[in-house]
């Protein structure tokens, strides 16, 4: 039997070259997915054994994605795109539960090898990016814990996006009054007060792309 597997990024000629590659490898893809949001949806629809994920993804991004599967589909698992190679992105996905963090630089082959790495319950890193966790573990670096909630974490990636708090209620099937909640309740724990600071800070933490 085939693996089966999910593809999110929100570039359709980046999923259309990523499906044809694992499919050209005997791996079966079930379902694509522009964003973070729709990735939930067929996740929970397919269950695939693997989901691939862009780390910068529209609506909800890759690593709040990899929470999300985690608590909805335990059994699948993730494994993170990105252009990144900074420490805290990299600690911050293996905390979500990632079993996989390989370069856009050269995925192709080390994709096919991260899946079927992840497929046996095993984690793969791109070489750069173990090279950044072991250095991380001789630092002894932390991060501080991050101060948000899932939701608010949403929250404040669709204001980074330009949403309105309207957009912002409709998008996660919230009241108008509790998405401004929230977004009260980020400003007052981020110590931030207004939009741009906002934006900067979803920017710095890997949210959104600048």
């Amino acid at each position: 039997m085939p693996t089966l597997v999910l593809v999110a990024d929100d570039h359709q000629i980046v999923r259309q070259g990523l499906r044809a590659l694992l499919e050209r490898e005997g791996f079966k893809v079930v379902a694509e997915a522009a964003d973070g949001q729709a990735a939930l949806q067929m996740t929970q629809k397919f269950h695939p054994e693997v989901a691939v994920l862009d780390l910068a993804m529209p609506l909800l991004n890759g690593l709040d994605t990899a929470r999300e599967i985690r608590r909805i589909s335990p059994k699948t698992k993730t494994i993170l795109l990105t252009m990144h190679t900074e420490q805290h992105y990299i600690l911050e996905g293996l905390r979500s539960g990632a079993k996989g963090f390989v370069l856009k630089t050269h995925a192709a082959e080390e994709l096919v090898r991260a899946i079927r790495e992840a497929a046996r319950g095993g984690t793969y890193l791109s070489p750069e990016v173990s090279d950044a966790v072991v250095q991380a573990y001789r630092n002894n670096t932390e991060f501080p814990v991050d101060p948000l909630s899932a939701r608010e974490r949403q929250v404040l990636q669709l204001i980074a996006e330009g949403k309105t708090t309207k957009e912002v209620a409709v998008i996660l099937g919230i009241s108008a009054k509790t998405a401004e909640t929230y977004r009260t309740r980020i400003m007052s724990k981020l110590d931030l007060h207004e939009t741009a600071s906002l934006v900067r800070y979803a920017i710095r933490n890997g949210m959104v792309n600048a």
